[in-house]
């Protein structure tokens, strides 16, 4: 399959591998927005405040702990994924797919650091707006 598709490329013309490369770059571009979107949109509005109680809090601890190895292990393969696209010549949005990466992983201090990319002028009345689009209440911060 991968001789296959090495073959069809080397077929290909500049402009035809041009075309594929715009195309591949506009569909992961969609998709990183649509994610981005609906991780935003599904955030309850007390998310980034000190006093919400994590749903983690809420569930058995085995299932917690199986959680969170998953999400540790999607954010760091997604991290993976975005340095790859952050290559020169590889078509998608790497910057985007690290981001999201990161905010799947459990470190200290990420919870501040989350606060204070949020918390930035242009990008909590850009968050609010998309989430009044979609009929959900603006995030709270204090």
């Amino acid at each position: 399959m991968i001789d296959e598709a090495a073959r069809l490329l080397r077929a290909m013309t500049w402009g035809q591998k041009a075309l594929v490369t715009l195309g591949l770059f506009a569909v992961t571009l969609v998709l990183s927005l649509a994610a981005v979107t609906a991780v935003l949109v599904r955030l309850p509005a007390t998310y980034f405040r000190d006093d919400d109680v994590a749903t983690s809090t809420r569930r058995h601890p085995i299932i917690n702990g199986v959680t969170v190895i998953l999400k540790n292990i999607a954010g760091a393969l997604l991290i993976l994924l975005g340095l790859l696209l952050s290559l020169p010549g590889v078509p998608g949005q790497g910057i985007l797919t690290i981001l999201i990466g990161v905010l799947l992983l459990n470190f200290p201090g990420k919870r501040r650091l989350e606060r204070w990319l949020v918390s930035r002028p242009r990008v909590l009345p850009v968050i609010n707006g998309l989430r009044a689009r979609f009929g959900r209440p603006p995030l709270l911060l204090v």
